[in-house]
């Protein structure tokens, strides 16, 4: 099952995706594609794939994203093939903005829709800073989005208030187990247990 997770820059939606992909171990992270510049912790192929703004239109060209959209003046997009490839083996995460999160619910696919919410809008200009990542005009171009995203909260089908990450961590993976037991996310295997009540009742 894919699950969207979208929120305000700040946030924490990478944190809390890193925790819940540790303690359950059976959920996979999709990689999304980027024109920005790769910051000194990261790894190209684990935290995005870094490519430039030539490789960047020809996957728009070619049709290749599921979404994509320009965010804090870059270029964000997740590709359908490591969606397909990692959706095929299980539940698969995605960390996108809300324009994204738009396009994924246009398509279509089924998925759950998560919204990240910090717990007041100091404390993100707060994780925003203590992360050193920003000059000042893109920190005030991130708070200034995040003011317009916030509102887009009752678009999606869960709210996870990150105030504390342990609480927020079990939220998230509440909504992950709640998820599992929908009927459309266990058809094969509801189908299967039909099929078995039919054999019982045609030996009678």
């Amino acid at each position: 099952m894919l699950f969207v997770v979208s929120g305000p820059s700040g946030c924490g939606k990478s944190t809390l995706i890193a925790r819940v992909m540790r303690d359950l171990g059976d959920v996979r992270f999709s990689v999304s594609h980027t024109t920005r510049r790769k910051r000194a912790i990261e790894v190209d192929g684990r935290d995005y794939y870094f490519v430039s703004k030539n490789e960047f239109d020809a996957m728009i060209q070619e049709g290749r994203f599921l979404e994509w959209a320009i965010v804090h003046g870059r270029h964000y997009g997740t590709s359908r093939v490591e969606v397909d490839e990692k959706d095929a083996a299980g539940d698969v995460l995605l960390d996108i903005d809300v324009q994204g999160a738009r396009q994924v619910r246009a398509s279509g696919r089924p998925a759950s829709f998560i919204f990240i919410m910090p717990p007041v809008f100091e404390e993100l200009r707060r994780r925003l800073l203590k992360r050193r990542t920003e000059d000042r005009a893109s920190l005030s171009k991130r708070l200034a989005d995040a003011r317009g995203e916030i509102g887009a909260y009752p678009e999606f089908d869960f709210v996870v208030i990150n105030e504390d990450l342990e609480t927020a961590a079990a939220e998230l993976k509440s909504v992950i187990f709640a998820s599992r037991c929908r009927p459309g996310s266990s058809k094969e295997r509801i189908e299967g247990i039909l099929r078995s009540f039919s054999r019982e009742r045609g030996r009678r």
